[in-house]
């Protein structure tokens, strides 16, 4: 007893110490099986594979998509004419007849049956012989012409090395002089062309076309640039022609219309 008190507060001390190491050994030992429990947990729970999710049928909405991006395109003028009555009118002979579109009537409906080129042509028609020197007759006609009167060939008479109505000069003589096969003609531009009796000299200047308008049952054969057209209650003026196309202007609202030459 006597070691007991002297040494009490040793003991005390000494059941404390094991204590706590008893603790601490307790406490490494659960929270092993803490970590255990957490391990076993996330094996079980969080990394093992549920089963595969189907995926989601979406046909639907892409169906409203895809309608989406291409608009129904409601006609409410050409084909059930809710907002553009179809008109009708009579024709020249009193019929009544149904404006189905713009190229029913109008210049649209003009159908272009023939286009012409038009020529400057120079011609070597003959040569006089009674003079001195030959004197060879030279025709240019201009078919393109605005009046009609200076359509007709124009006639010129000239020897080797004269100018002709300040258009031209014969330069030379290709065969014998009373008989040429070939002159060769100089154009006061600097221009060189060469002429025979069968081998005029030809460029285009212009084009004349031929014209129908079936609503009122008319033609207008060769028609120029400038000519002035009347149809469907209106005046028309050619303002250009090509080998390919006639294009009219309409007087009562300053439009062109191109009509297409379709051989």
């Amino acid at each position: 007893m006597e070691f007991i008190k002297k040494h009490y507060e040793k003991i005390i001390l000494s059941v404390v110490l094991i204590g706590l190491v008893g603790v601490l050994i307790a406490m490494w030992f659960i929270i092993m099986a803490d970590k255990q429990s957490m391990q076993d947990f996330k094996n079980q729970y969080v990394s093992s594979k549920g089963p595969t999710i189907a995926g989601l049928d979406m046909s639907r909405q892409d169906a409203v998509l895809d309608r989406l991006k291409k608009p129904y395109a409601l006609d409410f003028s050409v084909t059930n004419k809710l907002f553009n009555p179809v008109q009708w009118q009579r024709d020249k002979n009193g019929n009544l007849m149904k404006i189905a579109d713009s190229r029913t009537v109008g210049p649209q409906a003009v159908i272009v049956t023939r286009i012409i080129p038009l020529y400057y042509e120079i011609k070597l028609v003959s040569t006089d012989t009674n003079g001195l020197a030959p004197v060879y007759k030279i025709t240019d006609e201009h078919q393109g012409a605005r009046l009609k009167a200076q359509r007709a060939p124009v006639p010129h008479f000239a020897a080797k090395g004269q100018k002709i109505a300040n258009l031209f000069t014969i330069e030379a003589v290709k065969g014998l002089p009373e008989d040429p096969t070939e002159l060769t003609l100089k154009f006061t531009d600097g221009q060189t062309v060469t002429v025979g009796k069968d081998q005029p000299y030809r460029r285009v200047e212009g084009y004349a076309a031929d014209l129908r308008y079936d609503p009122e049952n008319r033609k207008f054969d060769g028609q120029r640039l400038g000519d002035h057209l009347v149809f469907a209650n209106d005046d028309h003026n050619i303002v250009a022609i090509n080998q390919n196309e006639v294009v009219l202007l309409a007087q009562s609202n300053q439009k062109q219309y191109v009509l297409p030459y379709r051989q």
